[in-house]
């Protein structure tokens, strides 16, 4: 982990010297600063964002998002289009079955003697090695678990699990940074009670140890917990959007002269074929695909991407941003809920399609609520011991506003101008005003664009997944090309890596 410097030494020598001597004061009211005796309004020093682990930072920019290749498959979903994207952070390699491990270890100990789904919920499906008439009953055994296979790719986890895993993953990189900023005590042995969740924490309803608190410069006195304006936390963990996922695999930042990209790319490496031209390298594959009808990994003595199935993360060569397998090895899923037509639809900066905005769940006293475990109609898990809960914003909640907004007006948006019946329902009959805005209304899918199982298989529940596989040929290591899968399904194929959203400048500490 990247350190620019210790958050609580910054912090600890801000409010030192604020609660003596500090002058610094308030352009727009003259007051003081952290000042007790002017109510307390605390600024801490901050430098920038901290680089998390396995993190790199992609510096974001315009570029054409959607087709660089010929449609061969005649879907027409990656109409070319001039996007932006902002800087962001993104892990240098697909989680590793070794990664998944630590989080299936963890997920155990914590919640198997009590919540047992819970940790069956993380489990990836092995069975997805499974072949009719292949016999690849030895992945099913031994790829994950197998040391041999440590540093391969994770498969058989679905998007849903993905997400579970950045959310997980954004909690303990915290803990860490709490534990090594001398702010909490270790937990060795945590339990569904006492396990260290970010919004817990700072919701006031975390019930673990603090072994050095925050004084607090209120005119009360006391000490304070860490505050999200004190800049310790870590942004969130999560998966990638497809813009970004797309941006990041070209890594065109090598192709730039001033504001000039000398050359497109059709790969995520220059030129229009996957060996390497480097004299150095010459002729060694720059990727993990398949390369024609039954060809894997090439001849006995001459291996040529030396993959007969996934491959070490680190295998090849990185493209310009630092970031390893973005073409090939395994398909990746992104946070996108699929629609064909999405590049129209998106908006021009950080396009995204499948937002369901949400808010805390508060009781009557406005205090957060502290979920237990929660299951859905389907017996599927929602939520989890330990964790704040979150409910979609609602018309029906006058504290929501809903009413008053003009940038949305209900919480579930992935159908937003989708011709679903949310948007048809003047021409429809027996829709009511309330079904326009209520997404829990129960109305059928089929009543709008998409009838699934019928004429279509998308649905709010079809993700995207980007880039090429072992299993793929080159036509799908081009970045720009697109598939979707249910989000509650996995293959041997699919994999994910995580990304963090970057606060503050876009280019790094220092510059302009």
């Amino acid at each position: 982990m990247k350190k620019v410097s210790s958050p609580l030494i910054l912090l600890a020598a801000g409010i030192t010297v604020l609660s003596s001597c500090s002058k610094e004061r308030s352009p727009v009211t003259a007051w003081e600063y952290n000042n007790t005796k002017n109510g307390g309004f605390e600024v801490v020093p901050y430098e920038e964002q901290e680089t998390g682990p396995g993190l790199v930072l992609v510096q974001g920019g315009t570029f054409t998002m959607g087709r660089a290749e010929q449609d061969v498959t005649y879907d027409w979903n990656t109409i070319p289009r001039r996007v932006t994207v902002s800087s962001f952070y993104m892990d240098q390699t697909e989680v590793r079955n070794l990664d998944y491990l630590e989080y299936l270890h963890w997920t155990r100990r914590v919640f198997g003697p009590n919540f047992y789904d819970v940790y069956k919920k993380a489990l990836p499906d092995t069975l997805v090695w499974r072949d009719r008439l292949a016999f690849n009953e030895p992945y099913v055994e031994y790829y994950l678990r197998h040391p041999a296979y440590r540093d391969y790719p994770v498969v058989g986890v679905n998007w849903l699990q993905a997400s579970d895993f950045c959310a997980w993953r954004t909690d303990r990189v915290n803990e860490f940074i709490m534990i090594r900023e001398g702010i909490l005590d270790h937990v060795p042995t945590p339990t569904e009670n006492d396990y260290f969740n970010t919004d817990q924490y700072l919701a006031g309803k975390w019930q673990g140890t603090v072994v050095t608190p925050i004084p607090s410069i209120a005119p009360e006195g006391g000490d304070r917990i860490v505050r999200m304006e004190d800049g310790i936390f870590l942004p969130r963990y999560r998966l990638p959007t497809e813009a970004e996922w797309e941006f990041a695999a070209y890594g065109l930042i090598g192709n730039t002269i001033g504001e000039r990209i000398t050359d497109r790319r059709l790969y995520p490496w220059n030129g229009h074929g996957t060996r390497n031209p480097d004299e150095k390298f010459l002729g060694q594959m720059q990727a993990n695909y398949q390369r024609s009808n039954g060809d894997m990994m090439g001849i006995a003595g001459s291996l040529n991407d030396a993959g007969d199935i996934t491959t070490p993360v680190y295998s090849y060569w990185p493209n310009d941003y630092g970031l390893y397998n973005m073409g090939g090895n395994v398909s990746e899923w992104v946070m996108d809920v699929y629609r064909q037509l999405s590049a129209e639809d998106k908006s021009d900066f950080r396009p995204f399609r499948g937002n369901v905005f949400k808010t805390q769940m508060v009781d009557a006293d406005g205090i957060m609520v502290n979920d237990t475990i929660r299951y859905d109609n389907d017996s599927n898990i929602t939520n989890i011991p330990g964790q704040v809960r979150w409910r979609d914003v609602s018309i029906s909640v006058a504290d929501d506003n809903l009413d008053e907004r003009r940038n949305y007006k209900y919480a579930d948006n992935i159908n937003f101008m989708d011709g679903d019946y949310k948007t048809q329902a003047s021409g429809l009959s027996g829709i009511t005003s309330s079904d326009v805005y209520d997404a829990s209304s129960g109305k059928p899918e089929s009543m709008g664009m998409y009838e699934y199982e019928k004429t279509s298989l998308i649905n709010d529940k079809a993700r995207v997944y980007k880039g090429g596989s072992w299993k793929d040929r080159a036509y799908w290591m081009v970045p720009g090309t697109r598939r979707f899968l249910d989000q509650r399904q996995s293959t041997a194929w699919i994999g994910f890596r995580c990304a963090m959203t970057r606060v503050g400048s876009p280019v790094g500490l220092g510059k302009k």
